[in-house]
């Protein structure tokens, strides 16, 4: 019999303390706590990793090889354990050329389809092309009435230069008589036709003469195979006196009359070939690699299959139109004598000025100083010896800064040069990424490049009605597949994806997106007794989708699955089985089950603060008034991606919060059109390319626009909280001020880890160096030289209040704090990050560690200890995420002090508690992707939540008191006056 239960005894894995715990199987668990209290090391640290060790050991040594192996985890025993497989927050690929299809595996069964039941059409011509037969042929030609006198040919010369008389001599050798050149027919035993060999001929061989009829249908067969093997598989029909109405093939080819005035009779070619006889489009096999365009058969060649091409920009080159000619390319200096002369020499070609502003020019002046000349321009210059003179086109500022751009060997050219390109759509392509052949396969009429443009409902909505467009070969091979392709879509929707088109590059999706993607595949994937281990699933859901995700989750526990989940949100939790709450506090006040249940037993334990927020015995209380404006900052006809030309009011000197469902706009707004918008314009930063919109006024009322994202604080593991802050310098300088340091000389440099002197040079001051296993993964093991501390021994000589340089970056934020209580630059500092709820974090945790909540809040804490003047625009992307509901109000408490100094604060946000904090709220939608884009409502949290067309406004009406009651918006209060609406329990 089968464990009912994962059984942890002795988990010490980061601060978990001698964790004992059982999580039931094919149960839907939760596992909840202040952030750093354990959740992460407990789910993902101890049982997953062990189950993950566990699975992989169990394979060959050659398989190991290929998958890896994961350390052991601090942890007595874990019993009752399953192959697990971790879904997590990162995202699904930084490669270009992934794609949402690509991800989720979609795109290789639609290139299945396309290349075994897709019809290829001809891009010039747009007839059908397929492959013939020598049986499909005399078939078609069958087709023509009975009695009908046709004329097979073999087209051995097409439109060739030449004389041809040993063809000739070879054509009567081998038995043939007649031969149609030129359109005029001739008897090669009697004459040999006279050609001009400059010029091009055509000459068909006749193979035989034929009246239609089913006594000549074994003939004809034997005629049909001659003149295809005499033509390298091509066969020409002429029909002298046509029927009026022929039907043959599609892959043939009319050629209408060929002999002379008055000839009505009709001429069809054919060909074993693909393609179209009437076409000099060249075609290659199907195959599924000829839709993939990350391969040579399929990708577009002037783009690489990467959609977009890298092209010098009109508007990076001419930025202020309002200057004079000699002034206005930005990459040629006028003051250089070679330009010099090109524009004067130009500009008096052209009869204007170099004085004259170039918006004043002419369309054809403009045009041929950016794209060049086709005429001759004269050019003259001085030289040592007198005066040089020279005729030619002149290139263009464009033309020549592209053709230096290929030519250069110089990597300082080549980057000046890129200041002033930009990343455009292929025009080749159309961003499609495939090659013109690729794109003119239809199945049911719609091509592969249509289908990768649909968001993922419009698919599903397509292949589910799709068999009626098929016929019945077609929906034999086809229907297997369809069936693939209709659960994969299927899957992605029911975990709220839907607006996700397949083209989307996966490297722009946020981590909730790439989790979820992952998930749906996982439920593609049928698997049974399985670990699911995820990581917040809810991150960048809208509480309207959130049900679909849990349904989603609940259908993976049904078919047979154990499901692990760190999760904040409280109807996940009310929906699981079984909730283990960790705590009591963040770092290593935590690391112990405070209580595990079902949800009431959580809610009913005091000692949770957990169960503090979800009974409502604790909680995130709501402004009594709302702030008033000085003024707007204006978004005017943003339209990028699915925007609908809105016109958005940022409210300066308040609390903004953009809302809406999951693809409705959000981060298109804030970050394509409004933070690139003003970076571009306030740096003159001619590298950022906003998104499309017409302007955004309001500009001089901000000093400076700060975006904080949940990108890392660094890539490396030299860098951590401490040096990103800045806080590791003064602690440095402290060490430097020793006296041990002073009497050998130590300065503040001696401390630190990335350069020589003080870091110990066998790990480099890593504290780790990285064997390598062969067959087996790569093992960290903590540097011998210096036992993991990553100085020298020299170095650590040195103690301040008994502690070295290595012990300070052990502690966490609040030991830190409470460490240097005589240093008020550094508790300054580190209070900082106290405030943003980080005080469990050690103060030299390797970056490429941090979650990306936690990354965007160190983050928050830098911009915090910044001198600020006021005026500043903060952008931040969900910064409420991995955060519990007491970490939350005291971000929270963060934000209404940066208001309060007279900033203004733009927040993208799913949580309400946030949300109803907010002194003004934008809402997207109505609904995702192109059913988007539209502003569905905007003011303060009480009139949005009044709109009966806003998700987010039904969403928030239980958390506001009085809604429903109108009332005057209210003024603005001071920080140290400010009400709370409900009041709350000290944290």
């Amino acid at each position: 019999m089968s464990k009912e239960y994962i059984e942890v005894k002795g988990a010490e894995e980061h601060n978990l303390k001698d964790l004992d715990v059982r999580i039931p199987r094919e149960k839907f668990n939760v596992v909840t706590g202040l952030s750093g209290s354990g959740k992460s090391s407990l789910a993902f640290e101890t049982i997953y990793a062990e189950g993950q060790r566990r699975y992989i050991e169990s394979l060959s040594a050659y398989a190991r090889n290929f998958l890896g192996q994961m350390d052991k985890p601090q942890v007595e025993t874990v019993e009752g354990l399953s192959p697990a497989i971790s879904i997590d927050q990162k995202n699904a690929a930084n490669n270009p050329r992934s794609t949402v299809g690509t991800v989720t595996e979609l795109h290789d069964y639609l290139r299945l389809l396309y290349a075994r039941v897709g019809t290829q059409y001809d891009p010039i011509t747009g007839e059908e092309v397929g492959e013939q037969s020598a049986q499909d042929m005399v078939r078609q030609i069958m087709r023509l009435p009975e009695g009908t006198k046709a004329m097979l040919t073999a087209p051995v010369v097409r439109d060739q230069k030449g004389a041809f008389e040993d063809l000739f001599e070879e054509l009567v050798a081998d038995g043939y008589a007649r031969a149609e050149v030129d359109g005029e027919l001739y008897d090669l035993t009697m004459e040999k036709p006279d050609l001009d060999e400059n010029y091009d001929h055509t000459i068909d061989v006749v193979v035989d003469r034929v009246k239609i009829g089913p006594e000549s249908r074994p003939r004809i067969t034997d005629s049909v195979e001659t003149a295809l093997d005499e033509a390298d598989g091509r066969l020409k029909l002429i029909v002298p006196d046509p029927p009026e109405e022929v039907e043959l093939g599609s892959n043939t080819r009319s050629t209408g009359s060929l002999g002379g005035e008055g000839d009505d009779r009709l001429v069809v070619e054919f060909s074993t070939d693909l393609g179209n006889p009437n076409s000099e489009f060249q075609f290659s096999e199907i195959e599924t690699r000829s839709f993939s365009f990350n391969s040579p058969h399929g990708a577009c060649p002037d783009c690489d299959g990467l959609g977009s091409t890298k092209e010098v920009s009109e508007d990076l080159v001419v930025v202020d139109p309002t200057l004079p000619l000699k002034d206005v390319f930005e990459p040629w200096g006028y003051n250089r004598t070679y330009y010099s002369r090109q524009i004067d020499n130009v500009a008096e070609h052209f009869g204007v000025s170099v004085e004259t502003p170039w918006e004043e020019l002419d369309n054809e002046v403009q045009n041929a100083f950016l794209y060049g000349t086709d005429e001759e321009v004269h050019f003259e210059w001085r030289t040592k010896n007198g005066i040089r003179r020279k005729d030619e086109p002149f290139e263009g500022v464009i033309q020549n800064l592209e053709r230096r751009y290929v030519e250069t060997d110089s990597d300082r050219a080549r980057d000046h040069i890129e200041d002033y390109m930009a990343v455009t759509t292929c025009p080749t392509c159309d961003g499609t990424r495939l090659k013109e052949q690729s794109r003119h396969v239809l199945v049911g009429g719609t091509a592969i490049t249509e289908v990768n443009r649909m968001s993922i409902g419009d698919a599903l909505a397509h292949f589910e009605g799709l068999e009626e467009k098929l016929n019945e070969r077609e929906t034999t091979i086809a229907t297997e597949i369809l069936k693939e392709i209709r659960a994969r879509l299927g899957f992605m929707a029911e975990v709220g994806l839907e607006y996700l088109t397949l083209d989307r590059e996966a490297s722009t999706l946020s981590g909730g997106e790439s989790q979820r993607i992952r998930l749906a595949t996982q439920i593609g994937s049928g698997l049974v007794g399985v670990l699911y281990v995820l990581d917040e699933p809810s991150i960048g859901l809208h509480q309207r989708d959130n049900d679909r995700l849990l349904n989603t989750l609940e259908e993976l526990r049904d078919i047979g699955n154990t499901l692990l989940v760190v999760e904040h949100d409280e109807e996940t939790m009310r929906r699981a089985d079984n909730v283990v709450d960790m705590g009591p506090g963040p770092g290593k006040r935590g690391g112990e089950v405070v209580v595990q249940g079902d949800f009431d037993e959580v809610v009913d334990c005091d000692e949770s603060i957990t169960g503090d927020y979800l009974s409502g015995r604790k909680q995130i209380p709501v402004p009594a008034t709302r702030r008033e404006h000085d003024g707007y900052l204006t978004i005017r006809g943003a339209r990028q991606h699915n925007l609908r030309d809105l016109d958005v009011d940022i409210p300066f000197g308040c609390f903004t919060a953009i809302t809406g469902v999951s693809g409705s706009g959000k981060s298109t707004l804030m970050h394509d059109v409004l933070y690139k918008g003003l970076v571009r314009r306030m740096n003159d930063n001619k590298s950022v390319n906003p998104g499309d919109h017409d302007d955004i006024e309001g500009i001089e009322d901000i000093e400076t626009v700060r975006l904080i994202d949940q990108s890392p604080i660094g890539r490396t593991p030299r860098s951590n909280p401490a040096t990103y802050t800045g806080v590791f310098d003064y602690i440095r300088e402290l060490f430097a001020e020793t006296k041990l340091s002073k009497q050998r000389g130590y300065e503040k440099g001696r401390f630190s880890f990335n350069v020589k002197g003080g870091r110990c040079e066998e790990c480099g001051g890593q504290g780790t160096v990285k064997i390598e296993m062969n067959f087996l993964s790569d093992v960290y093991v903590p540097c011998e030289a210096c036992e993991g501390a990553r100085y020298n021994d020299a170095t650590l000589d040195v103690t301040y209040k008994d502690k070295t340089i290595s012990d300070v970056l052990d502690m966490s934020v609040e030991e830190a704090y409470e460490f240097f209580e005589s240093s008020s630059r550094i508790r300054r500092k580190l209070k900082l990050l106290k405030d943003v709820g980080l005080d469990y974090m050690t103060l030299g945790q390797p970056s490429t560690t941090l979650s990306g909540g936690e990354a965007q809040r160190v983050k928050l804490a830098e911009e915090l200890g910044k001198r600020d003047t006021g005026n500043t625009l903060y952008l931040l992307d969900e910064p409420t995420t991995g955060l519990h509901s007491a970490d939350e109000k005291k971000l929270i408490d963060v934000l209404h002090r940066l208001v309060d100094d007279n900033n203004t604060i733009v927040v993208i946000e799913h949580e309400l508690d946030l949300v109803k904090n907010a002194d003004h709220v934008v809402d997207l939608g109505p609904e995702g992707g192109e059913n988007g884009g539209d502003l569905v409502a905007e003011g303060t949290p009480e009139e949005v939540a009044r709109n009966d067309d806003s998700h987010t406004g039904r969403y928030l009406r239980d958390l506001l008191p009085g809604v429903d009651i109108e009332g005057p918006r209210g003024q603005r209060v001071e920080p140290e006056t400010r009400e709370m609406a409900a009041p709350t329990d000290d944290d």
